[in-house]
């Protein structure tokens, strides 16, 4: 394999696993439900992103076509977390879950 793409695809999955990692530990240290909606809807969704690029690079230079599958998996990944998110959060809205003080914005107290 052409080093040049062992290097990028090594640098996707480093990337990919930097950002899952910190929205890993963003999901489990942030202290209300609003805060740890970030971990996984950004930074997660960054490293899974990173990680599909880094597949794509390597199957797309081995078959010497590009791979549609990891194309697809991205779209409907970079499709579907921030919509979940959003939910999620209009239902913790709903329901009145308490936050911190600190936290900014009141969106449903008008």
């Amino acid at each position: 394999m052409n080093q040049v793409v062992e290097f990028l695809v090594s640098a996707a999955i480093l990337v990919g696993g930097v950002f899952a990692l910190v929205g890993s530990i963003g999901l489990a240290r942030l202290p209300d439900f609003y805060l740890r909606l970030h971990g996984p809807t950004k930074a997660t969704t960054l490293g899974v992103g990173g990680t599909i690029l880094a597949s794509l690079l390597f199957f797309s230079w081995r078959e010497q076509a590009l791979q549609l599958q990891e194309v697809l998996i991205a779209l409907f990944l970079f499709i579907t977390a921030p919509v979940s998110a959003h939910m999620l959060a209009k239902a913790a809205m709903h329901r009145e879950l308490k936050r911190r003080e600190d936290t900014r914005g009141r969106p449903w107290k008008q």
